[in-house]
């Protein structure tokens, strides 16, 4: 097996592109090389998501695309990893024969023995045949920002998820483990912490830790800034909103995924809080921490969804004025007490409400963004924009590859610096302008 070529594909979230990293660290580790060119790969991991109906087809026609290479390239195996065989294998394996071998979540230790048999002509399911270690990692992000992924699992009981189902309960990965992981990952500008739920880490073992793993990183010398995501709205606590007020380490962000605003459908969801309590938290984050970006995501169309409840979600971007938003329509999910929910919206009516509601954000974080026009502000470069022919990078308010970019002009720039750049034009979701000198 050594002197393999790999390419890797991993699909979905970014706690997902973790765990394809720990899998390209596993090929390293071999002695094997990998390939950003498919065509060029001898084996080809994809790494699936399963969180949606429209994520397993998007991931069954990557395995498709995948095989094709067989007869025009160097192809000789595909393996299928990640939360769709975790779920779903004992459909998967009859019907998608494209696949040579099938990896749950946490199997990157169980890949070049299943490759192995899989040389042998047989097809492998080691889905679950992992030691559940977390190996070392092949980083795939630009070498300034990097994402440590906390813990796996979900506590949370939200009706319309398929989450806990495929990873299991939430498990906080050691603090001692995070701390070193993030001080191996090098000079990084900005480390993002992940999960399903950052704010519940330690909570399994007793005690929420999620401040005190964050003070400990912010110790570390190569970590020069840290950005959160996926802050549910009651994880947000006093503590953690103390902790971003004096922390300088800690980018003035928010990711809260609200999910709808309407009491009703909160519960329905499953979800805590009210919209009386939604509106507070975000009131209290801009009282306290005035400069603080927020983002959240919201689903259209759940089951049993009014047209009233949805203009009243509409009014709630109004009132709440978030920087930005993402916006889904329900996929009815099996195994999930919403796909049993009396009222099930026509897909026409949710596809129009989604849109709907990204006509309503666009105008606000249009809005939102036109305050910078004249300003300057410290911006860290991302790369170049070979379209725009000009460099690209994200002001604190901007998380890689989630919200938009600043495009700005400059005699010269180095990825991973930080750069000040004035404002010259805004549109819905990006900034324009040029760099200028200290």
């Amino acid at each position: 097996m050594e002197g393999k070529i790999f390419g890797v594909i991993s699909l979905g979230c970014d706690k997902n592109r973790v765990d394809a990293e720990r899998l390209m660290g596993e090929i390293v580790r071999h002695g094997c090389t990998v390939t950003n060119d498919i065509s060029k790969a001898q084996i080809v991991v994809i790494n699936t998501c399963a969180f949606l109906n429209a994520a397993r087809e998007e991931s069954i026609a990557a395995v498709l695309e995948a095989n094709g290479w067989r007869k025009r390239g160097p192809l000789e195996k595909v393996v299928v990893t990640g939360c769709l065989p975790q779920k779903f294998i004992g459909e998967l394996m009859p019907a998608l024969t494209e696949a040579d071998v099938f990896l749950g979540v946490g199997d990157a230790s169980a890949l070049f023995p299943a490759l192995e048999r899989a040389y042998r002509a047989e097809r492998v399911n080691a889905v679950g045949c992992g030691n559940g270690e977390r190996g070392e990692r092949y980083v795939s992000t630009p070498p300034h920002i990097k994402y440590l992924k906390i813990a796996d699992g979900c506590f949370n009981r939200c009706t319309y998820c398929l989450i806990p189902k495929i990873r299991g309960k939430y498990v906080s990965y050691p603090m001692e483990e995070l701390v070193e992981e993030a001080r191996a990952l090098g000079p990084t500008q900005e480390l993002v912490l992940v999960a399903q739920d950052t704010t519940r880490y330690g909570e399994d073992g007793g005690k929420n830790k999620f401040v005190e793993l964050i003070r400990k990183i912010s110790e570390l010398d190569n970590i020069c800034h840290i950005r959160l995501l996926y802050c549910y709205p009651e994880g947000v606590t006093k503590t953690l909103i103390d902790e971003m007020k004096r922390n300088p380490k800690l980018i003035h962000y928010l990711d809260l995924p609200f999910q709808h605003s309407e009491n009703r459908l909160l519960r329905l969801m499953g979800r805590r809080g009210t919209r009386g309590e939604l509106l507070a938290l975000v009131a209290r984050l801009r009282r306290e921490i005035p400069d603080i970006a927020l983002r959240s995501t919201f689903i259209a169309g759940f089951p049993g969804e009014t047209e009233e409840e949805h203009r009243a979600l509409l009014e709630f971007l109004g009132e709440a004025g978030l920087e930005n938003c993402g916006f889904f329509a329900y996929s009815r999910e099996p195994d999930t007490p919403a796909y049993k929910m009396a009222g099930q919206v026509h897909p026409s009516t949710k596809k129009r409400r989604v849109r709907e509601l990204y006509a309503a954000q666009a105008n606000i974080s249009a809005r939102k963004l036109r305050k910078y026009l004249g300003q300057t502000l410290s911006v860290v470069c991302d790369g170049v924009d070979g379209e725009r022919g000009c460099f690209v990078g994200r002001a604190y308010f901007q998380a890689y590859e989630i919200d938009g970019n600043t495009f700005f002009t400059s005699p010269a720039a180095e990825e991973g610096k930080i750069y000040k750049v004035r404002i010259d034009r805004t549109d819905t979701y990006d900034l324009f302008g040029h760099a200028v000198e200290e």
